[in-house]
């Protein structure tokens, strides 16, 4: 197998490269222990690093239906939903999906990522095929998968400031004119690096005033924000809502919903889900258990709320910054990616499991530490995490 390694010099120069900047990734296996722990190293850690918000990924009830449906359905799909992948189970969902999100329908998918990229591609070429190529303004810190499907789609991002929809409001008078150009706008409800959330209630008079198309990202706030954990958006109108079952609701996969049409349309032309086989039985019956439980936690939200509080209150005691964080989800903001990869192991040496996130997922000098809140974690957990921060600024700082 020696003619595999021919090219092995341009990896490894780029490896050394990432290596020098102190962004190259390595994997490091991890046990799940719990909700809330893992085992690293043979060493028992606080994980804040994880998107399991409400700690569901260990909930019994999401066990059990899934191992249910595993053994009435079996193991896989076996074919995409319009060859013989549609499945009883699969219809259910997406109903149960659609009543929670209040929208007429709902479509399942196998990824947050695939989602985006396939979903918002279809989506812009239907609108270039309208009669003049749409124009689409999108939040410069989206997600790397809503940029890759514009990408995909071939059409030219008109980026406004983050979360400034002032800025997106001149933008689109500046852009005022042909009719028959489709205006949609892409951002997300919250934003997964800076934990902070877009007024969608501003966002929804803004896209009516100029009568665009409104695509929004709840991967975040799905479960967590919102009335009964619906999102964000629920309640305003907005034409297209995607999120996943692979953060609060403790599973895997994701979805979009919004009108009968729009999803009967993305069926016949999206590439994720025409080309993808169905979701097995067991992640849809995590999905269906995930949907009936979520509603009923409100409890359980108003404490992750309160814990998230506690903890920005402590980064700034420490001198430090907690950015624009209104969330559950709480940067450190420190800078160089070689410091925050030196907070990240004085925090791990306090029992805390907590990510350095570096370019390019952040922009240059941007690098932090991720802090992601669960209803998992203890009264004692977060009191650790305070410790930790603590310490771990006297030493960084």
């Amino acid at each position: 197998m020696r003619f595999m390694a021919r090219f092995d010099p341009i990896f490894q120069t780029a490896l050394d490269h990432m290596a020098d900047t102190h962004t190259r990734r390595v994997l490091r296996p991890v046990q799940h222990a719990g909700a809330a722990t893992v085992i690293r190293g043979g060493r028992e850690l606080i994980n804040f690093s994880s998107n399991d918000y409400l700690g569901l990924s260990h909930h019994p009830a999401l066990g059990a239906r899934a191992a249910e449906w595993l053994q009435q359905d079996g193991t896989g799909a076996g074919a995409s939903r319009l060859v013989t992948g549609t499945s009883p189970r699969h219809m259910q969902v997406e109903a149960r999906l659609a009543s929670f999100k209040g929208c007429e329908a709902a479509v399942l998918l196998s990824s947050g990522w695939q989602a985006n990229a396939s979903v918002l591609a279809a989506l812009l070429r239907l609108a270039a095929g309208q009669g003049a190529p749409p124009l689409v303004f999108t939040d410069r810190l989206n997600h790397a998968s809503l940029h890759q499907g514009c990408m995909a789609a071939g059409v030219r991002q008109i980026r406004f400031r983050h979360n400034d929809l002032e800025h997106l409001d001149s933008l689109l008078d500046r852009h005022a004119g042909d009719e028959r150009t489709m205006r949609v706008i892409v951002t997300e409800s919250v934003f997964s690096m800076d934990g902070d959330r877009t007024d969608i209630a501003q966002l929804t008079a803004i896209a009516r005033r100029h009568g665009a198309f409104t695509y929004v990202d709840e991967a975040h706030a799905t479960g967590v924000l919102g009335q009964q954990g619906r999102g964000l958006c629920a309640g305003h109108d907005i034409d297209l809502v995607m999120g996943t079952f692979s953060k609060a609701l403790g599973g895997f996969g994701a979805y979009v919903a919004g009108s009968r049409a729009l999803c009967d349309w993305l069926a016949n032309a999206c590439s994720g889900f025409v080309f993808t086989t169905a979701p097995p039985p067991a992640v849809l019956g995590a999905m269906d258990a995930a949907l009936e439980l979520v509603p009923t936690l409100n409890e359980v939200r108003a404490r992750l709320s309160r814990n998230a509080a506690h903890i920005r209150h402590v980064i700034q005691a420490c001198g430090l910054s907690s950015g624009p964080s209104t969330t559950h989800i709480i940067p450190i903001m420190i800078g160089e990616a070689a410091q925050a990869l030196a907070f990240a192991g004085h925090m791990e040496t306090h029992g805390i499991l907590a990510t350095a996130i570096r370019p390019p997922t952040v922009p240059p000098n941007g690098s932090r530490i991720r802090l992601a809140l669960s209803a998992a974690h203890t009264d004692s957990m977060i009191d650790q995490l305070a410790h930790a921060i603590t310490r771990a600024a006297r030493v960084i700082t």
